[in-house]
């Protein structure tokens, strides 16, 4: 029968448990999981019914039940006890950031993602790059770090994966009930919504912001989905990563230019602009375009306070991993900008180009953040090595290794990812209060206090949890695909809570290899049938809708799963996820990574795994190749750079087999007489003494402060808020670049050349400088020196800054000297050379100048 009338009926809270509705609306709750367990206990089946969602909990509860609750003294206790934990973290002055920084108060740092991965109820993000930024804004949260964040609401999500019966990966979306989320719609002081708008090709969109609170951290959503908006605008930001290209370019200037333009409408403004990935770059188009309309400032002195408070952090190891638009679309979108920007359309394009890519048909946003921005930062060491090569060709006349990517690794929210049972132990065992020193090496080492028995115990009470989860997931999948009583139970039956378990689990990107352990079919076989030392696989991730060969690995690993030999010894498990994560993570005794290196930027699921006790078994790739100390874990394979894929693949795979055969299978089932693996177990406790810190945001955070923020804020604050000294640094850039081919090096009487010397003996060098219209004063001159390859320095690279010991002012020339060690054998070669220097540069290498002794 058809309603005539409908009437939405919220439960009202009783006064006394009033603080219930103020924590659910804060994200807070996701990493202090204590707070949802007084869900469980007001009712239990309903909890489960609203899979979890206090929001929704709290919006279909019985006021029956509200009534109960709040003559329960037991449950008062817990509540009041944190409810003032709760307003004690939020209101708290006594941070780190106010401890470190008393002098910054006033600075605020705008991060800008194009998804946060928070919790699962809010499926806002696709994998890796969404959870780091959610950890990151918990982290910042934790330490007290002003930092507000910008994104977009994506009302469809990231799609939920199904697995059909022949192993086809089936892609569903499902559109967010915003009632029953934790999001809020931003309203003025009338009580009408917050809105912005932009001027795009077919006419203006409006976009409409809302929040989430994140513990003291803002993160505001832009949603295009609007009765104002035409059709084609309205869906724009409806699905993360959905869409062609140019809904793509549409999503990123509105997380770009949209997002900042919504920091105006909000009256904040940020003192550094932080960029997690190209997806947002277009930022930097709308704060250049502010400054010349505001200041009345040509396009390079704007370029200049534009870079002194930007910070780009790149997250691919591969070019391809870019977003790249047709130039054709970059003029359709910013028509007029040149113009504005007082520049031509050719010098407009080539921001998004490398030089010796000028004149294609491609604007790239890896190369236009690179560019622009004053600070860059890689994800882990290595890769920052490996996008000083890749993208060194943004810099053409300086060495690519010196390119200015400097590198943060990434690290993970810990107590998001701590499974409730292991942070019990961690707070029983470790220092009081260690949840906020997490990123301080020395309080891990209370880990050794822990009893083997009580942590390999704890640890199988995750992996009995995961076991009841992967048959859950199995069996409705196999249900749903029409498998019969029988068939279904010849798969689950098998799964064995006391078999040494491996979890491979992310994205089924095809660098990762998913497939690698299972290259030699008859070797693994061998593996796993035996019944003595039994071992058993699960996997679970997504590939991209667009994927082909990423669904492919899904299909030929569901298809292995079903053959008889491997029942119940390989599962794979359908709509990976945060809750999900959260039982793989912990639940496994091996975490498994086989990327391609050096393709890995980071990862940061072994991470999660390592704090919880679970031992790495990676390829020394990301962060991994930092973390291994052969003593916490182990490693695959070897550093070697192969030019061949299947000698690589074939290679990493022998090295899989072998250590699993002679190391990880015979310690794991090496017990003493209380069946516990007392070497596994210490290995267990390494892996979490020396990842616990080291690979936590909060490490993270504390290292992009001192790296990378506060270096910008105290430029910006003390140089870059003058417009006069911005000026008179243009000028002196100008100067900088018609004067600096006329610099000459010469080298100085009495270096040695083609000498033989013990090793551990040091040789003093000297060179001679001659200067045009530049003083020495600007000028950094160093010695560079390392082993010789076939006449070239590439090893073992040493650069010195070099004294002034001499000057002859009127002529211009100066005497550098620097003492040179050399405590190793070989042949080694040295040379000379000159970098500029001022006080609001940024970095050296942004001026891409280098002078060498020729």
């Amino acid at each position: 029968m058809y309603y005539l009338n409908k009437i939405t009926v919220i439960p009202k809270l009783p006064e006394r448990i009033r603080g219930l509705s103020e924590i659910t609306n804060n994200i807070w709750w996701s990493w202090n999981t204590e707070f949802l367990k007084l869900f469980k206990e007001i009712d239990i089946d309903l909890w489960e019914k609203c899979e979890k969602n206090p929001v929704k909990f709290l919006s279909e509860i019985s006021q029956e039940k509200l009534t109960e609750i709040i003559n329960d003294e037991e449950f008062l206790e817990k509540y009041d006890e944190i409810y003032n934990n709760f307003n004690n973290y939020i209101s708290s002055k006594n941070t780190w950031f106010t401890k470190k920084y008393p002098n910054n108060k006033q600075d605020i740092i705008a991060y800008f993602s194009a998804e946060y991965g928070l919790d699962e109820i809010i499926p806002i993000y696709s994998g890796g790059l969404g959870i780091l930024s959610g950890d990151h804004l918990k982290s910042a949260s934790d330490l007290g770090i002003p930092i507000i964040a910008m994104g977009l609401l994506y009302k469809n999500g990231y799609f939920r994966q199904q697995i059909g019966k022949n192993g086809e990966q089936e892609t569903i979306y499902k559109y967010l009930d915003i009632n029953s989320l934790p999001i809020k719609e931003l309203k003025d002081k009338k009580g009408n919504d917050i809105k912005i708008s932009l001027e795009f090709p077919k006419g203006v969109i409006y976009l409409k912001l809302w929040q989430i609170e994140v513990g003291r951290v803002k993160l505001y959503l832009l949603d295009s989905d609007l009765k104002e908006n035409i059709e084609e605008y309205r869906i724009i930001t409806s699905t993360l990563y959905g869409g062609d290209k140019e809904n793509r370019i549409m999503q990123e200037i509105i997380l770009g230019i949209g997002g900042n333009k919504a920091l105006d409408v909000l009256g904040i403004n940020p003192t550094v602009y932080h960029m997690n990935e190209g997806h947002s770059a277009f930022l930097l188009m709308d704060l250049i375009m502010k400054i010349i309309q505001n200041k009345q400032v040509s396009f390079n002195l704007a370029k200049d306070i534009v870079s002194s408070k930007t910070v780009f952090t790149t997250h691919t190891p591969v070019p391809a991993g870019n977003d790249i638009f047709n130039i054709e679309l970059i003029k359709k979108y910013f028509k007029g900008y040149p113009e504005k920007f007082g520049i031509s359309e050719h010098e407009f394009l080539e921001l998004g180009m490398a030089p010796k890519s000028i004149g294609c048909e491609e604007f790239n946003m890896g190369i236009f953040a690179l560019k622009l921005a004053g600070k860059k930062n890689g994800v882990s060491k290595l890769h920052g090595e490996v996008s000083r090569e890749l993208f060194s060709e943004v810099w053409p006349n300086i060495i690519a290794k010196e390119s200015p990517i400097t590198y943060v690794t990434n690290g993970i929210h810990t107590c998001s990812w701590l499974a409730p049972n292991i942070k019990k132990l961690y707070n029983k065992y470790m220092i009081p209060f260690w949840q906020e020193l997490i990123h301080e090496e020395k309080i891990w080492k209370d880990i050794k206090n822990i009893p083997d028995e009580k942590l390999w115990n704890e640890h199988n009470e995750r992996k009995t949890k995961l076991i009841s989860l992967v048959k859950e997931n199995t069996i409705t999948r196999l249900k749903r695909n029409g498998y019969s009583y029988e068939e279904i139970s010849s798969v689950v039956s098998q799964i064995n809570t006391k078999a040494l378990t491996i979890g491979f689990a992310r994205r089924f990107a095809t660098y990762k290899r998913a497939t690698l352990i299972l290259k030699d079919i008859e070797r693994i076989k061998q593996i796993l049938k035996d019944n003595q030392k039994p071992v058993q696989i699960i996997y679970a991730g997504k590939a991209h809708p667009a994927d082909k060969e990423g669904q492919d690995l899904i299909k030929y690993i569901h298809d292995l799963s079903m053959e008889s030999e491997f029942k119940g010894k390989i599962f794979i498990l359908e709509d990976y996820s945060i809750a999900m994560s959260r039982y793989l993570i912990s639940g496994v005794d091996v975490w498994l990574n086989t990327p391609r290196r050096p393709m890995e930027a980071s990862g940061t699921s072994g991470q999660k795994a390592s704090v919880n006790g679970v031992l790495n078994f990676s390829v020394l790739d990301g962060w991994w190749a930092e973390g291994f100390n052969s003593r916490n874990g182990w490693k695959i394979g070897n550093n070697y750079k192969y030019d061949n894929y299947e000698i690589q693949d074939i290679t990493d795979s022998e090295s899989i087999y072998s250590t699993l055969e002679k190391r990880i299978i015979p310690i794991f089932y090496n017990r003493n007489e209380k069946d516990i693996p007392k070497e596994w177990v210490e290995l267990m406790k390494e892996s979490i003494i020396t990842t616990g810190s080291k690979f936590s945001t909060s490490r993270m955070l504390v290292d992009y402060m001192e790296k990378l923020y506060m270096p910008l804020c105290e430029l910006t604050n003390k140089s870059y808020s003058d417009l006069d000294k911005v000026t008179q640094f243009n000028i002196w850039k100008k100067n900088i670049y018609n004067e600096w081919d006329k610099i000459e090096i010469y080298q100085s009487e009495g270096n040695l050349n083609n000498e033989t010397i013990d090793a551990g003996n040091s040789l003093n060098v000297k060179c001679i400088v001659k200067l045009p219209h530049i003083l020495k004063e600007n000028i950094n001159v160093e010695v560079y020196y390392g082993k010789n390859i076939n006449n070239i320095i590439e090893e073992d690279i040493n650069i010195i800054k070099m004294n002034l010991i001499e000057k002859d002012d009127e002529k211009k020339l100066y005497t550098y000297s620097a003492i040179i060690k050399l405590n190793t054998g070989g042949e080694f070669a040295y040379t000379f050379r000159v970098t500029p220097k001022h006080e609001m540069l940024l970095e050296s290498e942004n001026l891409n100048l280098i002078k060498w002794a020729e």
